[in-house]
């Protein structure tokens, strides 16, 4: 995948870090999830689509509150752990192999559609059309997104630096909070339901946030020769051996909760 306005262009490919994302960034606290559902969304009887699903993280974690799911990923990896995952927990969830652009269902077939730490990657001209045709009316393309806070954690801070150092490219370090607006690309098709930014701190040890870490974009994603990610891996292991075994690294979330606009 390349997206110019990303890592200044340079490729990358989640299905290379399939393995620690399965195994690492299922980090998303309780309260995120809840926060969802005391919006409404995800509830019994709804159909839901979560696109860029990944390894199926939304899809999983709120299997239990009776939604039915289907996620959709570009990447055959992502969507191979996903339904490991998932029969392991002996959840029944469709995965299909698809970028978001080009997914053919049913219109008028979704409560919600969800898109969780992935809509900047979209190419909205193609993509909102399709989400509005595939909502039923009065349903919820609800967006979500968390980040850690560089400006606030050493740790945080420094792994950036380490990722930065070995893959200049990258641009998906230096997170701030900001507040949610309406969007301008929202207007035509969907009404802003809610939005919310809220801050929310993770647990990690030093393993799970190496694995974090491991499993970004300007890592275990990246276009990186294989050298050079050891290189990485091995002075990352060894600034964490200088922090405590457990910590909590702050980050900061954001809902926007749209609602389908009648034609």
């Amino acid at each position: 995948m390349q997206n110019k306005k990303i890592d200044h262009g340079a490729a990358f490919d989640w299905g290379c870090a399939s393995e620690d994302y399965a195994k690492y960034r299922d980090i998303y606290p309780e309260e995120f999830y809840r926060r969802i559902l005391e919006l409404g969304l995800c509830l019994p009887g709804q159909k839901v689509l979560d696109l860029g699903t990944g390894t199926g993280v939304l899809p999983r974690n709120l299997y239990r509150h009776g939604a039915r799911f289907i996620g959709a990923d570009i990447s055959e990896n992502q969507i191979e752990q996903a339904r490991r995952l998932s029969a392991q927990a002996g959840m029944e969830i469709e995965y299909i192999v698809a970028a978001a652009e080009e997914l053919k269902l049913p219109e008028k077939s979704f409560d919600a559609i969800t898109a969780c730490q992935c809509f900047m990657y979209f190419d909205k001209s193609v993509v909102l059309p399709k989400i509005h045709a595939m909502l039923k009316d009065g349903g919820h393309f609800c967006i979500l997104f968390m980040a850690w806070l560089p400006g606030e954690s050493d740790i945080a801070r420094h792994s950036e630096e380490l990722v930065l150092k070995y893959n200049p490219a990258w641009t998906g370090g230096g997170m701030r909070r900001y507040t949610l607006g309406t969007p301008g690309w929202s207007k035509r098709l969907f009404n802003v339901a809610n939005a919310e930014t809220f801050d929310i701190n993770v647990a990690f040890t030093r393993e799970s946030w190496h694995g974090r870490i491991m499993a970004c974009r300007g890592v275990g994603a990246s276009s990186l020769p294989r050298e050079k990610i050891r290189q990485f891996e091995q002075e990352h292991r060894a600034y964490l051996l200088s922090a405590p075994e457990r910590f909590e690294i702050p980050h900061y979330a954001t809902i926007l909760n749209l609602k389908k606009k009648q034609a």
